[in-house]
């Protein structure tokens, strides 16, 4: 399978839910989607389209969150990425892929922690990675994360 091959098998599916479409070359592109289509784009690249899910990144950009979905085509070396722009920073939402792919538990529930990304239908979204004395509501990858200042004298 070719990247325009894989783009266009998306694009005929889903029409106008594909928002942008984005070729940097013939091994990467990204496709940009309302999150409410999430499953439905999760569900097609990776049963459908034997895509490999490998990660999600998230990215505050100021006023929105982003979910990147990373899929990998291993025969063809291509790679897809879903880009779901979550628009009320203050209450981020949007379904979970672990229904379609268990891989996505553990970085669902980091994307959790360090953004407080709310995964609809994740029933377990406990902490991962921060100390268990974490304050509640404190999300260490958001751009407005005050670190706690450190006493100057316990560094010396």
């Amino acid at each position: 399978m070719t990247m325009d091959e894989a783009l266009k098998k998306i694009s005929d599916k889903f029409g106008s839910k594909v928002l942008s479409m984005s070729k940097r070359s013939n091994k990467r592109a990204y496709i940009d989607i309302y999150p409410k289509d999430i499953t439905e784009f999760v569900r097609h690249i990776f049963k459908d389209m034997s895509f490999r899910f490998d990660t999600a990144s998230g990215v505050d950009d100021f006023n929105t969150l982003e979910i990147l979905y990373h899929f990998s085509h291993d025969p063809s070396g291509i790679t897809i990425s879903l880009r779901a722009i979550l628009q009320d920073k203050h209450d981020p939402h949007i379904d979970t892929i672990t229904n379609i792919t268990k891989s996505a538990w553990w970085i669902e529930r980091e994307l959790h922690e360090l953004f407080g990304i709310e995964f609809n239908g994740n029933s377990d979204l406990r902490p991962l990675l921060l100390p268990d004395d974490w304050p509640k509501g404190v999300y260490p990858l958001r751009k407005d994360f005050q670190p706690p200042k450190r006493d100057s004298r316990k560094t010396q």
